[in-house]
C-alpha cells in the first residue's frame, strides 16, 4: 500500500525523550495520550474522559492521510506519552519511527496487533470493523487504568458506554444484511471494506484497480475499463468513493456513475471535524448506505 511520507525533525529533540519534552503540552496531571489517527484519538477521549490529554497527529480532514510529514512537536507529543495509540499494518509506519528516535516509559496499542492479528497484507482501514474497535476501545480502558488505578472504574464506565454507542451502526448493519443480501457495490479503494463484509454486501472492484489506487499507482487500463463497465452496464449498485485520497481515474469513475445513475457515497479516512464523535461519523456513512441501497432497488 502506499506508504506515509516521513519527515522526522529532531534537531531540537537528538532522539532522546529529555530533548525532546522540553516543549511537550501541559496536561495539569492528565495522562498523555498520543493516537495516530484523530479517529483513534477521539475514542480515546471518550474512554479517559477528563483523565486523558489526547493529541491526535493526523487529523486534518481534507487531506491525503498517507502524505503526512511529521514534524518535532509530532517527536515531543510521542516523547511525553504514557499511552500511544497506533493503527498498524503499515498504515502509520512513521509512528515507529518516531517511537525509535524518542525514549521513555509509555505502552503502545496497536489495532492490528489486537488478536486476531492480521496480516501485513490485510485490508489496514481497521477502524471500519467494529470488533476490532471494540477490542481497541477495552485495551485503551485497561491501559489507563493502569497510568491512574484511582479512577480506573471511571474508565470502565466510559468505555461501557462507549461500547452501547456502537449499537446504532449494529443495527444499520443488520438492516442491510437482512433487506440487501449480497447487493453487488464498488469502491476506489479499501477503506469502507470491513463495513461492507459486516454488512453482506458483495464488492465487485477489479482488485487490481483497488490496490493500485491504494498504492498511488495508475490502475491498468483492463482494470480501468472492467470498473468502467460495471458502472455503465449497472453492475454495481453503489459506488463508495475516498473522498481524502483522489486522482484523474477515480474522479472520473465517480462522474460516470453519476452520470449513470449510480448512487456515488463519499467515505473518509480521517474523522471529519464536524462529526462531532467516532459512533456519530460511522453511523452517518452506514445509514447514508443504507439509503443509496434503497434508492438503487426503487430505481
Amino acid at each position: 500500500m502506499r506508504r506515509t511520507v516521513v519527515v522526522v525533525v529532531l534537531a531540537a529533540c537528538f532522539g532522546a525523550a529529555a530533548g525532546c519534552s522540553s516543549s511537550a503540552p501541559d496536561t495539569h496531571g492528565r495522562i498523555p495520550v498520543v493516537a495516530a489517527e484523530n479517529f483513534w484519538g477521539n475514542i480515546a477521549s471518550q474512554i479517559g474522559g477528563a483523565r486523558v490529554h489526547v493529541t491526535s497527529l493526523i487529523s486534518d480532514p481534507n487531506a491525503d492521510p498517507h502524505l503526512y510529514e511529521s514534524d518535532a512537536r509530532a517527536a515531543e507529543s510521542v516523547a511525553a506519552a504514557r499511552v500511544v495509540i497506533v493503527n498498524g499494518a503499515g498504515y502509520d509506519d512513521f509512528v515507529g519511527k518516531l517511537l525509535g528516535s524518542t525514549s521513555g516509559h509509555r505502552s503502545v496499542i496497536t489495532a492490528a496487533e489486537l488478536a486476531p492479528k492480521v496480516r501485513q497484507d490485510a485490508n489496514p482501514h481497521l477502524w471500519y470493523d467494529l470488533t476490532r474497535v471494540r477490542a481497541m476501545a477495552a485495551t485503551m480502558e485497561q491501559a489507563f487504568a493502569r497510568d491512574d488505578a484511582a479512577h480506573s472504574s471511571e474508565f470502565a464506565a466510559n468505555e461501557r458506554h462507549f461500547d452501547a454507542a456502537l449499537q446504532p451502526i449494529d443495527d444499520v448493519i443488520a438492516t442491510i444484511r437482512t433487506h440487501f443480501p449480497h447487493a453487488p457495490v464498488a469502491y476506489t479503494e479499501r477503506v469502507p471494506g470491513y463495513l461492507l463484509q459486516a454488512a453482506g454486501l458483495d464488492v465487485v472492484t477489479p482488485s487490481g484497480f483497488a490496490r493500485a489506487i491504494e498504492d498511488g499507482n495508475e490502475p491498468s487500463a483492463a482494470d480501468t475499463q472492467r470498473m468502467k463497465s460495471l458502472v455503465s452496464q449497472h453492475r454495481l449498485r453503489v459506488l463508495l468513493y475516498n473522498a481524502q485520497a483522489t486522482s484523474k481515474v477515480t474522479s472520473s469513475v465517480r462522474t460516470e456513475a453519476r452520470n449513470a445513475g449510480v448512487p456515488v457515497i463519499a467515505v473518509t479516512e480521517t474523522m471529519p471535524v464536524h462529526a462531532g464523535s467516532y459512533q456519530a461519523w460511522q453511523l452517518a456513512q452506514a445509514t447514508e448506505l443504507l439509503h443509496a441501497l434503497e434508492e438503487s432497488a426503487s430505481s
